[in-house]
């Protein structure tokens, strides 16, 4: 790579600055087109259009009869009856006539008003009586009432959530175009790391626990990630690492340590000459020696993007996680095309007196709750310190969803006083005690280590998801018949699997690397009980399904396969033709089940019997005094989360972990 060093500034620049200067060099990445199910957290890059009109034909709002509002009360024969999904073609309703409709159901010709059940009396099978006299469009939804032909339903720079994805179903788009979220690389340096599943420390030795920690921030914000390990306090070594790294894909390099004023701190003159430095210094505490760089590699035109923004974090690791909720959050959600992408602050009472910085700017982490009493007599959100401020205690963020901005005052700040808090994680259900469960939609279950809230979790029953392989349904030309009839199946028999919840379905084409994709985010990051998929086991080319799922498991379990094909046998000679897998990854169990509805439920009726007690050994039987097992292997970049930076730095090796999920 060319030497394209340029330094902007070497002066200490304020927060406020430092973000503003991020946001006007990061660059949104190019647009991507999706599939409706992977669209879910990304930013539109197009406008949506209605193509049909919603609904598009007249419908009635009620159960009732389609009647000519002029005709008033009175006894009316009945002529047809209109359903919903029935539009009862060339049938007109004309004066002295009605028509049964149901809700939702079309209004025929002829008829402009809708009388409810309520207000009429069944004389006989095809006879009413209508008891009051109806407006003329009354409980009628026209054509179009709902969504106009070409109207905008949504538009670029729109998120996309669950009702966002309702819309763009119920237009008919199925492929949409969005920004992507980014790649996120991460390396740690420093002579004194060592691997977190390091047993016995040497003299001068510390678990890494910093990349553990930024890597599972990147995935809670979508990101894909690269792993780059560890780089000691070499700079030959170092460089190459570099090098390699921004020819890796990544789209944000994010470094810890090696950014100070030691005389072997060679991270911030290595990205200094290698892109352009924006500032190597910010005034605050904690996070002062954060640097930011532009890096423009030489071959772009293998790149989505032609930048890679760098950011030589601290190595203290509250330093480097409060670094990176300022800065790096909101470079993704520029990146990721989000037309906002600042932090939301919130004005919050301090509960007890906390203590400033007597020069810079303080970022106290805190946990920020929402009060009947904020302590002005007021309902608000009130804020109660993580404890004394140390950046190399990862302790004051156990917990924290929330900075304090602390003016540089020297003084006590009293209780009560209203401050600012820029919120870092959801404030909707934060704990009230140590002992108290918080959820999260991006955390797992796994994140507290404690023995108390092992068992209270696993009392919430086994988490399932469903995952429907299908090239016909992924793509919108065919409905999901075998993931909606899982799902009762799995509900139906909850009792028996010892208590479950359905956390996650999707569906995916016929496709190694999607199916991969989300078996690994289910099993490592959402850390599920128990995966089924349906379809893609029989002799078609296109049937994947155990070619994709085979490499991940860490053991077979070929038991679960034979009662399925005894079963299947009873009913059909061509059953010896499925090629489904099963086993365990981690602590998750996986089995691939026929795509046939019909040939799904009879294979799970097989397996419920002994699906209870295997979920209950691959979890940890409530009755052993051990908790549950993590294997080593389980323990992959994307899945570390919060639970991984506590383990490096409390000391607890991963094979002898206390989580659970």
């Amino acid at each position: 790579m060319a030497d394209h060093s340029c330094v902007k500034s070497t002066a200490m620049i304020s927060p406020d600055e430092a973000l503003k200067t991020v946001l006007e060099v990061a660059q949104c990445l190019p647009p991507i087109v999706v599939s409706l199910h992977d669209a879910i957290g990304k930013v539109l890059a197009q406008d949506i259009r209605a193509s049909d009109p919603l609904p598009p034909y007249p419908a009635s709002i009620k159960d009732g009869y389609a009647v000519v509002a002029s005709d008033g009360p009175g006894e009316y024969p009945v002529i047809i009856e209109s359903r919903a999904g029935n539009d009862g073609v060339g049938v007109t309703v004309t004066p002295g006539t009605v028509a049964y409709v149901t809700t939702g159901g079309p209004i025929p010709d002829g008829a402009d008003a809708v009388v409810q059940v309520e207000d009429t009396e069944k004389i006989e099978s095809k006879r009413v009586k209508i008891k009051v006299k109806a407006r003329k469009g009354a409980d009628i939804r026209p054509v179009g009432c709902d969504i106009e032909k070409d109207a905008l339903v949504l538009k670029a720079g729109d998120k996309i959530g669950s009702s966002e994805i309702g819309l763009l179903a119920t237009v008919g788009v199925m492929t949409v175009k969005v920004y992507p979220t980014p790649v996120v690389a991460v390396l740690s340096t420093g002579d004194e790391l060592v691997e977190p599943q390091t047993e016995c420390l040497g003299r001068g030795q510390i678990r890494d626990s910093n990349r553990a920690m930024l890597l599972a921030a990147a995935v809670q914000h979508q990101c894909k990630i690269i792993d780059l390990g560890i780089a000691r306090d070499d700079e030959g070594e170092l460089e190459k690492i570099l090098e390699n790294a921004f020819s890796a894909g990544a789209n944000i390099l994010l470094t810890s340590g090696g950014v100070s004023m030691g005389d072997r701190d060679y991270v911030k003159p290595l990205l200094a000459k290698k892109g352009v430095v924006y500032f190597s210094a910010v005034f605050m505490r904690p996070g002062k020696p954060v640097t930011f760089v532009e890096i423009k590699p030489d071959n772009t035109e293998k790149r989505e993007s032609n930048q890679i923004l760098a950011f030589g974090l601290p190595g203290n690791p509250v330093s480097s996680l409060v670094c990176f909720q300022l800065f790096v959050v909101p470079a993704i959600r520029r990146l990721g095309g989000w037309e906002n992408p600042h932090l939301l602050r919130v004005r919050v009472r301090l509960s007890e007196p906390i203590k400033s910085d007597p020069i810079r700017p303080l970022f106290h982490c805190a946990i920020v709750k929402w009060k009947d009493n904020d302590g002005s007599g007021n309902p608000g959100f009130s804020a109660e310190s993580t404890g004394h401020q140390v950046s190399s205690r990862l302790l004051n963020l156990k917990s924290a969803n929330a900075l304090l901005e602390l003016p540089p005052t020297g003084n006590p700040i009293p209780a009560g006083t209203s401050v600012s808090a820029i919120v870092i994680s959801d404030i909707s259900s934060i704990a009230g005690s140590a002992n108290s469960l918080s959820f999260d939609s991006t955390v797992s279950l796994k994140n507290n280590i404690s023995k108390k809230i092992s068992s209270e979790v696993q009392d919430i029953g086994s988490k399932v998801a469903i995952l429907t392989v299908s090239d016909t349904v992924a793509s919108g030309a065919g409905p999901d018949r075998s993931g909606p009839r899982a799902v009762s199946i799995v509900q139906a028999s909850s009792e028996k699997l010892g208590g479950v919840n359905i956390v996650a379905t999707a569906v995916v084409s016929d496709d190694v690397s999607k199916i991969q994709d989300v078996l690994v985010k289910w099993c490592d990051i959402d850390e599920v009980d128990l995966i089924l998929t349906l379809g893609g086991t029989g002799f078609s080319p296109r049937d994947v399904t155990p070619e994709a799922t085979k490499p991940l498991l860490h053991k077979e379990t070929p038991g679960l396969l034979y009662v399925m094909m005894q079963e299947s046998l009873k009913v059909t000679p061509f059953a010896v033709l499925s090629r489904s897998a099963a086993g365990i990854r981690g602590s998750t169990l996986i089995i691939n089940m026929p795509g046939n509805p019909n040939a799904a439920a009879e294979c799970m009726e097989a397996l419920l019997p002994s699906l209870k007690h295997a979920l209950k050994q691959i979890q940890g039987d409530k009755r052993e005094k051990h908790p549950r097992h993590v294997p080593h292997a389980e323990a992959t970049p994307a899945n570390i989360w919060d639970q991984s930076y506590k383990l490096a730095s409390e000391g607890i090796s991963e094979t002898g972990c206390s989580c659970s999920h």
